[in-house]
C-alpha cells in the first residue's frame, strides 16, 4: 500500500466482492448505484430494538481489504437495527468515499482519523496522541457535515517488523532498540522499503532523524508492498516496512517494532456519519460504539488475512466475525 498518508492503494491479493467494484464517479453524477445489503440477521448485543427500523441507510469504504470489510461491518449492524442498507463499499482511493460522505451521497464509512486531519483538513504534523488527533480531526470536520463518532484501537500506521530468526538473534522490540543496534553493529540493520517511504519525511528519513538512526544507503531494498512481507519472512532483510492491521504479519508470524517514540502518525479507524443522517437518526452512534469498541489491531490482522491470505470474501469475514462476538444473529 502506498500513498500513506492520503489516497491508500488496493492491497496485493485482495479479492474484491461484486459490490466492491461499483466505484465512485466523482463528478456531477455523483456515485454509481450501489446493492442492497441482504444479510439475514437480527439483534444481538447490538440493535435491540432496532432503532433504526424505517431508515435506509447508504454504507461506503474505500477498495483495499480491510476498508471492505469494515464497511460490511458497518452496514451489518445497521440492518441488525432495522434499517435497509445500500451498500457502496469499495470506491477507489480516499477521496471518492470522503466526499460521498460529505455530500451526502453515502451516510456512514469508517475513515483514519491520519488520513483525514493531514490529506482532507491539510496539515502537515500530526497530532502524537491518538485522542487528541481525534478531536481534532472531529472539530475541524464538523463544519463540513460531518460528525466523527468515537474511535477504535484500530491503528493502521507504518512499522518495521522482522522474523522470528533475526529477533532470536538480535532482540530488538522498540525502533529504539534499533536505532541502538545501527550504531552497535552497523551491517546488522538491512531495510526493505517502499520507494515511497524510503524519500518520504514521515517516512524513513524522518524515522532516522527522530530516533538518530544512521541506515547506509546500500543497506535500503526499495521492492513493492507485497514483495516486502515476503522478504522479511525469508530474512533477506533484517527488518522490512509493514502496515500494522495487515494480516501477514500473523500469517508470517513476524514481530512488530514499537515505535517508542510515537513518530509516525495515527491512523485509528472511527465511523464518520454525514451530519444531518445522524440528527435524523441518532441511534447511529449507540448501534456502532460497541462494535468500534472492539476493533484493534489483532482484530484487524485476524480479518484482514482470511481475505488476503486465504482468499475469504471481505463481506463474509465480517459476518462471521459480528455473529461470532454477539454483536448479531443470523436469522
Amino acid at each position: 500500500m502506498s500513498g500513506r498518508p492520503g489516497v491508500r492503494a488496493v492491497r496485493p491479493g485482495v479479492r474484491l466482492t461484486v459490490a466492491a467494484v461499483l466505484l465512485a464517479v466523482v463528478s456531477g453524477c455523483g456515485l454509481t448505484s450501489g446493492s442492497p445489503m441482504v444479510d439475514d440477521v437480527e439483534p444481538g448485543t447490538v440493535g435491540q430494538g432496532k432503532p433504526l427500523e424505517g431508515a435506509s441507510l447508504t454504507v461506503t469504504s474505500k477498495e483495499f481489504t480491510e476498508q471492505l470489510i469494515l464497511g460490511a461491518i458497518m452496514g451489518i449492524a445497521f440492518q441488525a437495527a432495522g434499517a435497509e442498507v445500500v451498500d457502496r463499499t469499495g470506491i477507489q482511493g480516499s477521496v471518492g468515499s470522503r466526499e460521498a460522505v460529505v455530500k451526502g451521497e453515502a451516510d456512514a464509512g469508517f475513515e483514519y482519523t491520519g488520513t483525514a486531519w493531514i490529506t482532507y483538513q491539510g496539515n502537515s504534523r500530526p497530532i502524537p496522541d491518538p485522542r487528541e488527533q481525534w478531536l481534532a480531526v472531529r472539530e475541524a470536520d464538523a463544519k463540513n457535515g460531518v460528525t466523527w463518532l468515537e474511535p477504535s484501537r484500530l491503528n493502521n500506521t507504518y512499522a518495521l517488523a522482522m522474523n522470528q530468526a533475526n529477533y532470536e538473534r538480535y532482540r530488538t522490540r522498540t525502533l529504539s532498540e534499533v536505532a541502538e543496534l545501527s550504531k552497535s553493529d552497523p551491517g546488522a540493520v538491512t531495510l526493505c522499503v517502499e520507494g515511497e517511504f524510503a524519500n518520504r519525511a514521515d517516512g524513513l528519513p524522518g524515522m532516522e532523524k527522530a530516533y538518530g538512526m544512521d541506515v547506509p544507503a546500500g543497506n535500503v531494498t526499495q521492492m513493492d508492498t507485497g514483495i516486502i512481507y515476503t522478504q522479511t519472512a525469508k530474512g533477506a532483510c533484517a527488518y522490512g516496512e509493514v502496515f500494522t492491521t495487515d494480516g501477514r504479519i500473523k500469517s508470517m508470524n513476524l514481530v512488530v517494532m514499537e515505535d517508542d517514540k510515537k513518530f509516525f502518525p495515527n491512523y485509528n479507524a472511527a465511523p464518520t456519519v454525514n451530519s444531518k443522517t445522524l440528527k435524523k437518526w441518532p441511534a447511529i452512534a449507540e448501534v456502532l460504539a460497541p462494535v468500534t469498541e472492539k476493533l484493534d489491531n489483532n482484530v484487524a490482522q485476524t480479518l484482514n488475512a482470511r481475505v488476503d491470505v486465504d482468499g475469504e470474501d471481505p463481506h463474509q469475514v465480517a459476518l462471521d466475525w459480528m455473529v461470532a462476538e454477539g454483536f448479531v444473529k443470523e436469522g
